[in-house]
Parts: structure tokens; sequence; C-alpha cells
């Protein structure tokens, strides 16, 4: 593995922060956070078009660009920084990697050309009431009727979910667990806005009544494909909660710089310097840890699973550590609506608990590297 990132990886990522900070200053931010869509559908087609930042991952002749889950890295490391209200996880990641791992090859056909190009937005619905990201947590049914399927049931903090074009619902059926094509204008699917802690990402609840849908073809049992899903999810989460976590450092050093207290900035106060020390190699770790994740991925290596949730893990606590330092940093204004600081916060404590939580990556870590099975055989 090449630790190093490469000169065209380095590039993507200037070109994807200069583009974000034209397009998504705080302002659009907060103002994004107000609208009902929750993105600005005309930046997200320009990410298509001009960038192609959502066919990054896309084979070529499916019209991506035939990278991989490194440059996907890079984007969502920049997405994070800027704090940007974009279908980008549910879309360019969700979405995308579960259509390039099915075994449905119309469904590629008909899904990626316009995920690809930023004229769709797709999304994954998998969890329900009960908040589980594992097989035991799916509850909605799906059964066969007249030569297609009905879906019955209910998906919950769906992202993205009530504007997605295309929602691949996970449900169950006689034979275990599929995955689904649902149109997001289907008869009997009624999708509802969550009220959420962090409104610069959406999500949802779909209520399924009797909704029409196709089955994508897998490899094997639907679970497998969902499960390879998340690993490459809470992978490319992992990344974005480096740039949030960064950025936050940032601010926390800049405003540490030109706050005077007692006649000098407090950024020469030892305690602060400390604070601020140990914030910074919590994010270089979380970094490197994002990054060997990334690498994983792309190589296919068989340790991925295991590697996902030890970034997810501990990328999450850095993240949340490093969003409250920042508030700490910067006293009572941090407290403020006014100041982006909560902002950073909120978006790291939603995404320490999306697709599971440290402590649930963590036990998850040990049976996958069989720790779980050490006192049986002492």
């Amino acid at each position: 593995m090449d630790f190093a990132f490469s000169d065209e990886q380095e590039e993507l990522r200037r070109t994807v922060r200069t583009f974000l900070a034209d397009t998504s200053p705080e302002t659009e931010v907060r103002r994004l956070m107000e609208t009902p869509e929750g993105f600005d559908r005309a930046v997200w087609r320009r990410m298509g078009s001009e960038l192609g930042l959502q066919g990054l991952a896309i084979p070529e002749e499916y019209g991506g660009a035939g990278c991989g889950p490194v440059e996907v890295g890079v984007v969502m490391e920049e997405l994070g920084r800027a704090l940007t209200c974009t279908p980008f996880l549910a879309s360019a990641v969700l979405a995308t990697t579960a259509a390039l791992r099915c075994a449905d090859e119309e469904a590629r056909k008909r899904l990626l050309p316009g995920l690809a190009a930023g004229e769709l937005v797709a999304t994954l619905a998998l969890t329900e009431d009960s908040a589980r990201w594992d097989a035991e947590g799916v509850r909605l049914t799906a059964r066969e009727s007249k030569g297609s399927w009905l879906l019955t049931g209910q998906k919950m903090f769906v992202l993205d979910g009530a504007t997605a074009d295309v929602v691949l619902t996970v449900a169950r059926t006689g034979d275990g667990i599929g995955v689904f094509w649902v149109d997001g204008d289907a008869a009997g699917l009624t999708r509802e806005p969550l009220p959420t802690m962090d409104p610069t990402r959406r999500q949802a609840r779909l209520d399924y009544h009797d909704v029409r849908a196709t089955r994508l073809r897998t490899h094997g049992d639907g679970w497998d494909l969902v499960s390879e899903v998340l690993d490459h999810a809470a992978v490319a989460l992992a990344a974005e909660q480096v740039g949030v976590a960064g950025r936050a450092l940032d601010m926390a050093v800049e405003y540490a710089k030109v706050r005077h207290q007692f006649g000098r900035p407090i950024g020469s106060f030892q305690a602060m310097k400390h604070l601020l020390a140990d914030v910074l190699l919590e994010v270089e770790s979380a970094r490197a840890a994002a990054h060997y994740a990334l690498l994983a991925a792309e190589s296919a290596d068989p340790e991925l699973s295991a590697v996902a949730s030890l970034a997810k893990a501990f990328c999450s606590d850095t993240c949340l550590r490093a969003t409250e330092q920042n508030i700490q940093v910067h006293g009572g204004i941090g407290f403020t609506w006014e100041h982006p600081a909560h902002l950073y916060l909120k978006r790291a404590k939603t995404s320490q608990l999306l697709f599971g939580d440290p402590a649930y990556h963590r036990e998850l870590l040990a049976r996958r590297i069989g720790l779980d099975r050490v006192g049986e055989s002492a």
C-alpha cells in the first residue's frame, strides 16, 4: 500500500476545496438548512457535470471516472470541512456501492449513469424504529404478487429519504433479506422529513403501503450485499469525520491566536497549548486510521470489515472531542447560534451514531477478529 496521497488525489482535494469555498460558505449552509430539500439541486448537478464527483467510484462504462474509495474519501473529507449540505453520502456512497456490488447489470445500467451525472439522487433505506444496523433490525416485509414485489412496513432515519429519486430498500422476504428498487414517487410510499439534531444532513421516515418494487439480483443473500455497503459507508464517513474534526481544530487554533486575555493571546497559555496539542494528535491519528481504511477498501483487503469498524469507532470519538474542545476554546461565543461551532458539534454527534456508534463498532470489531471467542477457547 502507498500511504501517501498521489499528486492527482491532492489536486482533486484542491479542486474540491476551491469549489466548496465558492458554493458552500457558511452563509449558504445556513440558508440550505432552512429549505425543504436541504441542498441545492443546481450545485448538485454542477458537482456531477463539471467535477464528476458523484461518478468517481463509478466505472467509465456507466459514465463515471473509474476511480475508487480513496478519491471518494478525499471528497468526503472536504465535504466535512465545509459542512456541505449534500446527499453525497446517501447517493454517491450508499446507493452507488449497492448498485456496483449487486449482481444486477440491468439495474446498474438504469441507475449509475444518472447518479454519475448528478441528474439523480438515490439512497439506501435500512434502519427502522429499533435503529439497529444489523439484519435482525429488518422487519419491513416484501411479498410477491403477480410477478412483482409489494413492500409493507416502515423505515426510519433514511438519509435524504424525503428527496431521493430512487430508494433502494432493504426488506425481509420468505427466503431471507432482499434489496429492492423503489421509485421515490411510487404509489403507496409516504415520505416525511424528520426533525434531527443536525440540520445540515437530512433524514426521513418512509412508510410503505403495498409499494410496488423491483428486487435487485444479489450474490447470495441480500444481507451480504448490505453488509459490504455498510463497511464502505463507514469508511467514507470516517473520512468525513476527519474533515469535520480538522476544521474544528483549525477554528480553535485561529481563535486562540487572536483572543486576548490578561494582555496576551490565550493560545500562549500552557493549558491551552496542551489542549490543542492533544486534539492535534487525535486528529492526525484519526486521519491515519481513515486513510488506511480507504486503502483497504481500494485494494479489496479481506480485513476491510475489521478495519472499517476500527476507523469508524476511532474517528467518531475524535470528531466529537475535537468539536467539543473547539467550543471550549471559544468560550461563551462558541455556544451562540451565530457562531458555526455548534453546527460542527451537531454533525459530529449525529455522525457518531450513523451506521452504529463507537461501542457497537468496537463490539463488531471484536467479533470480526475473533476476540469474542477468546474466553470460550481458554
